[in-house]
């Protein structure tokens, strides 16, 4: 058997104590015996037994007694009344005391053995229920928020803090360091996370694809809008909408967002009916928005809108006690999606790995741990793996972008140039991608 159900026998005949012990030994549960109801429920106080096999017949406290304190001490226990004089009345009484069954003697080995098969499933069916509410319940805690630093764990405070609140949260950190994932920890322990969460990457649209995107459009509005479009406010009805690079966002749409974000309310592109959309807002930006309002290039009305808290996300060198995590983290996840064997890490590697600055952040250190795991294709992380922190500690920041076109370079070879596989390996959009694509004048490369 996979775990060991255990079997608590309570009898004031010995012979039956030795016989169902052997019987159930024998078909591979624990077993313990009780020669009284006394003895039993003093051994209940300090052990744990998915069964209770109870006579009803013994001297002192009777088994119908027991079972009614069994059942007020753990309502789920799963107890089977034994007697060698069973009524009608006396079953009825037991089942409707919460007793799983009711059997009399002489036993069946073959039926009693059934009996027990059929508790051990509810117990099974019963503790994989509680497994699977444990699952609902971590996820709530978002996968990839990996961090036992001090700084980590006050962004952990901030997210309890403000998560079950309506109100708008803007997420700032340098590039890599997770703030789409604040922003999923958010809306998963607020009270809308029920609804969707809606992501839009400001930076990576045009001020008129911003605009349809947001606000959906209509048939007919513009070139190539051959039917109605839901925009992404609307989508995210009693949910929440992301936006992501929001410093991005041009003056035309800063005012067109602040007026969204006070009536609650918009109108499609190309349309003249306004629609409604009850959701909460959360932003996330690598810039200085408060140095940018100083400057004139963001509404200081739509800065103070959104800005009502701010989570400042550390960036990894803040935060080098969890470096370990992460990599662990990464190279399970990792080897899992190439289906290989969890491979283990050598200490010189580790050292190396803790020591870097990381100025990609967290991004940058998954992508490091993957491209170890694929160029190594060995049975351990070596030092060896790890061209990338070695040259760019010898050479300082001055060769990213090479590094950079390196890396985007071998990514969109090993996927044959699929630009949706590639971007979602580089954790980047199919835009920024394109992007990158054209800066580095990179080319696919003839077959």
């Amino acid at each position: 058997m996979a775990k060991k159900i255990s079997i608590l026998i309570v009898d004031d005949e010995e012979s039956v104590r030795d016989s169902l012990y052997n019987w159930f030994i024998e078909d591979g549960y624990h077993v313990e015996c009780a020669e009284d109801a006394k003895k039993a429920l003093s051994m209940l106080q300090s052990e744990s037994f998915h069964i209770i096999l109870a006579d009803i017949k013994m001297p002192g406290m009777d088994g119908l007694e027991m079972l009614k304190r069994i059942k007020s001490l753990k309502s789920d226990a799963i107890v089977i009344i034994m007697t060698a004089f069973a009524t009608v009345d006396t079953a009825v009484q037991a089942l409707k005391d919460g007793a799983f069954d009711y059997v009399t003697k002489p036993f069946d080995p073959d039926d009693l053995s059934h009996l027990i098969r059929n508790a051990s499933k509810q117990i099974t069916l019963t503790e994989e229920n509680e497994i699977l509410k444990d699952k609902v319940t971590l996820l709530e805690n978002v996968e990839d928020m990996i961090g036992q630093s001090e700084a980590m764990q006050e962004v952990f405070k901030q997210i309890e803090s403000v998560a079950q609140s309506n109100a708008s949260v803007i997420i700032t950190g340098e590039s890599g360091t997770g703030k789409e994932l604040v922003a999923k920890a958010i809306h998963a322990n607020s009270s809308r996370k029920f609804f969707p969460m809606v992501s839009v990457h400001c930076g990576a649209l045009t001020e008129s694809l911003l605009e349809s995107e947001l606000f959906g459009h209509e048939k007919g509005a513009f070139t190539g809008a051959v039917y109605n479009r839901k925009g992404r406010f609307e989508m995210a009805d009693s949910g929440t909408i992301f936006l992501d690079e929001i410093a991005t966002i041009s003056p035309k749409m800063q005012v067109e967002l602040l007026r969204v974000l006070e009536t609650k309310s918009f109108v499609r592109v190309g349309g003249n009916k306004e629609i409604s959309s009850d959701f909460r807002v959360l932003c996330a930006t690598n810039r200085d928005l408060k140095s940018m309002v100083d400057k004139g290039l963001f509404r200081e009305d739509l800065y103070y809108r959104l800005n009502v808290v701010n989570i400042n996300v550390p960036p990894l060198r803040n935060r080098i006690e969890d470096i370990p995590l992460l990599i662990d983290y990464f190279i399970k996840k990792c080897c899992n999606s190439m289906n290989r064997p969890i491979l283990p890490i050598e200490p010189a590697a580790l050292k190396r790995m803790e020591e870097y600055a990381y100025p990609g952040n967290i991004r940058e250190l998954e992508n490091m741990v993957e491209r170890a795991i694929v160029v190594g294709n060995g049975k351990k992380i070596m030092l060896k793996d790890l061209p990338m922190v070695k040259e760019r500690m010898s050479t300082s920041f001055e060769s990213l972008d090479d590094l950079g076109k390196k890396h985007i370079l071998a990514i969109l070879n090993k996927y044959g140039w699929n630009i949706t596989v590639s971007a979602k390996a580089l954790k980047l959009d199919r835009v920024t991608l394109y992007n990158k694509i054209k800066k580095y004048g990179l080319t696919q490369p003839k077959q």
